[in-house]
C-alpha cells in the first residue's frame, strides 16, 4: 500500500550539525527521527555543491549521468524525476516547499520557470510537483520573497547578499549579517507554516502524498533573526577539532595536498565555486570561526524547531506512524576545518560526510539502529519507490536504503567538475569503510561557463589557477586520520591500497550523460 512520504532537506549542513551527532546545537526533532528509524552515520554526498546533488536526490542518478555536474546548469523538464514518477504510477499528490535550485538562481531576465513562478503568482505545477512554494537564501526570489514584500516590507532589509563576503557580527567574519527580522517571519518558520497547511489540505482524503520540505539554511550568508543569537555565545565555543590551530600548522597540513588547497588558504586561488570572491582563509581568525559557528548553530536549531512543528502536526492528524520520513542535506561546510570556511573543490569529510536519517512507517517493522552502512543520495529514489509500492524507474542507479544491519555496502562515488572554464578541475572520489581516495583528472580550459569580465576581475591581475596533469591525488585513512590531514597518495607503504582503490574507482564510475549540458549562469 502506498504511504505518505515527507522528504526533509537542509542546505550545506555538516554531519555533526545535529546534537545526536555531537553538536552543541539542540536538535530534538532530528534526534527523535534518528532514535525511531535508521541513522546512517556513514552517508556521503555524490557532489559537494547544490545543483548536482539536488538533481541526484530528484532523479536517483549520479551527477555524471544526469549531466548536472556543476552549479549554473539547469534540469528543466523533471521527466526523470521522482515527483512525476510517483504521480504516474500511484497517483501521488506532490509538493515542493522551500529551496529547489534545479535551475540557475542568478537569472535577472527570469529565463527559467523556477524563478518565474512567484512573479507569475503561480504555485505550480512544475517539474512534476502539483504544488510549489519556493524560498531561498535571503531575498533572492521565490514565493517567500513575494510574501514578505507584500505583507511585511519593513522587514526586507535585514537579509545579506549571498557570496558578497561582507564582514559582520562582533568579529567582522565574512557572510555574517545582523538581521532584525522577527523570528516568526523568517523563512524556516515560513516553510513549516506552508508545509503544515498543505498537509492539512491533503489529509482531507484522496491519494497519498509526497512532500519535499527544503530549508535554505544553514548555507551562507548567515543571517538568522538577531533575536535568536542569544542561544549560543561564540566566546564559549571550542575551535573545531579539524582546525590545525596555527598558521604554521595549517601550512604544514596543506602543503602535502594538491596545490589549490594551500593556494586557497593563502589567497592565491579564488574559490569562486564555493566561497565569496577574494576570501582568503589565512585571514580568518579563530574568533571569526567561532562566531560563524554560533550563527550556524542558531540556524540549525531554527530548522529543527520548524521541523518539529511539522512532525507534531503529523502526530495530531494521526498519520505520523504511517508516514515515511527522510532527513538529509545536500553537502557540508568547512566550518573552520583546515581554517577554511564555506565549500569548494575539496573532497574531505567536512563537505562529503552528511546527516542521513530514514524513519520508515511503523508497518515496516524496522528496529531503530545507527547504521555504519555506506549510503548516498542515489539511494533515495529507490527507497521512495519502495515506500510508495511502485516499480523502480529504469534510469535510477542507487539501491533502496538498507534497514537490515546485516546488509553491507561497498563504497560511495563522488565527483567534481568545475563550473568555470578558467578553473577546469575534475576529481573522482571513492569512499569505502576506511579510506577516501580522490584521483585528479588532467585540468581542462574548454569546459564549463565563461564570463570574461568575471574572469578578469578575479584572475586577471593576480592569483593562481590550478593546473593538474592527472597524476595528482589524495588518499586518507579515516580511521587513523579522521581529519584527513595526512595525504598518503605518494606514500610507498600505501602503494597497493592506492592501486586497489583506483581499480575500484574506475570499475564503478557511473555512465556519463549523452546530452552535453552547458553552464549558463554563474550561480
Amino acid at each position: 500500500m502506498a504511504r505518505n512520504i515527507l522528504f526533509i532537506t537542509t542546505d550545506q549542513q555538516r554531519f555533526d550539525g545535529l546534537s545526536c551527532h555531537g553538536s552543541v546545537a539542540r536538535t530534538p526533532a532530528a534526534d527523535l527521527l534518528a532514535s525511531e528509524g535508521v541513522d546512517f552515520t556513514c552517508a556521503y554526498t555524490n557532489h559537494a555543491v547544490c545543483m548536482p546533488t539536488r538533481t541526484t536526490m530528484f532523479t536517483g542518478q549520479y551527477p555524471l549521468t544526469h549531466g548536472i555536474t556543476a552549479n549554473g546548469m539547469h534540469y528543466s523538464t523533471g521527466e526523470k524525476g521522482i515527483a512525476r514518477w510517483l504521480k504516474r504510477h500511484a497517483g501521488y499528490r506532490t509538493a515542493l516547499i522551500g529551496k529547489s535550485h534545479f535551475e540557475p538562481m542568478f537569472d535577472p531576465l527570469l529565463r527559467f520557470k523556477q524563478n518565474r513562478l512567484a512573479a507569475m503568482r503561480s504555485d505550480g505545477p512544475w517539474m512534476g510537483f502539483d504544488h510549489v512554494q519556493l524560498a531561498s537564501h535571503g531575498l533572492i526570489g521565490g514565493h517567500y520573497t513575494r510574501w514578505l514584500l507584500e505583507n511585511h516590507p519593513e522587514h526586507t532589509g535585514g537579509f545579506a547578499i549571498a557570496i558578497a563576503g561582507a564582514g559582520g557580527g562582533e568579529t567582522g567574519a565574512p557572510e555574517l549579517h545582523h538581521n532584525p527580522i522577527p523570528r516568526e517571519l523568517y523563512h524556516s518558520d515560513w516553510i513549516a507554516d506552508r508545509t503544515i497547511a498543505h498537509i492539512s489540505d491533503l489529509n482531507q482524503g484522496g491519494a497519498p502524498w509526497f512532500i519535499w520540505m527544503s530549508f535554505p539554511d544553514p548555507h551562507h550568508p548567515f543571517d538568522p533573526p538577531a533575536s535568536e543569537l542569544h542561544r549560543h555565545n561564540w566566546r564559549d565555543l571550542e575551535l573545531p577539532a579539524g582546525n590545525p590551530g596555527s598558521h604554521g600548522k595549517c601550512i604544514e597540513v596543506l602543503k602535502n595536498k594538491p596545490q589549490h588547497w594551500l593556494d586557497y588558504y593563502m589567497g592565491d586561488y579564488q574559490n569562486l565555486e564555493g566561497a565569496p570572491v577574494k576570501f582568503a582563509p589565512r585571514n580568518l581568525t579563530h574568533d571569526q570561526i567561532r562566531e560563524i559557528n554560533q550563527y550556524i548553530h542558531v540556524e540549525n536549531e531554527l530548522i529543527d524547531e520548524a521541523m518539529g512543528r511539522v512532525l507534531s502536526h503529523l502526530e495530531q492528524l494521526g498519520i505520523y506512524d504511517d508516514t515515511d520520513i527522510f532527513f538529509t542535506t545536500d553537502h557540508g561546510d568547512m566550518q573552520g576545518d583546515f581554517n577554511f570556511a564555506f565549500k569548494g573543490p575539496f573532497h574531505t569529510d567536512s563537505l562529503l560526510h552528511i546527516p542521513f536519517i530514514y524513519k520508515p512507517a511503523a508497518c515496516e517493522g524496522v528496529t531503530p539502529y545507527a547504521s555504519e552502512q555506506l549510503v548516498s543520495h542515489v539511494d533515495l529514489v529507490p527507497t521512495f519507490c519502495r515506500a510508495a509500492g511502485v516499480p523502480l524507474p529504469p534510469w535510477a542507479q542507487g539501491r533502496h536504503l538498507p534497514t537490515d544491519p546485516a546488509e553491507t555496502r561497498g563504497h560511495v562515488i563522488t565527483t567534481w567538475d568545475s563550473q568555470f572554464r578558467q578553473i577546469g578541475m575534475h576529481m573522482r572520489t571513492i569512499i569505502n569503510n576506511r579510506y577516501t581516495l580522490t584521483a585528479y583528472l588532467p585540468s581542462t580550459r574548454n569546459q564549463g561557463g565563461r564570463w570574461p569580465l568575471l574572469e578578469e576581475v578575479i584572475w586577471g591581475s593576480k592569483g593562481r589557477v590550478p593546473n593538474y596533469d592527472g597524476t595528482e591525488g589524495e588518499l586518507y585513512d579515516r580511521r587513523e586520520d579522521p581529519w584527513q590531514w595526512h595525504n598518503l597518495w605518494d606514500d610507498p607503504q600505501y602503494k597497493h591500497i592506492k592501486s586497489d582503490l583506483l581499480a575500484d574507482l574506475w570499475d564503478n564510475m557511473p555512465d556519463e550523460c549523452q546530452e552535453q549540458r552547458k553552464v549558463v549562469s554563474p550561480v
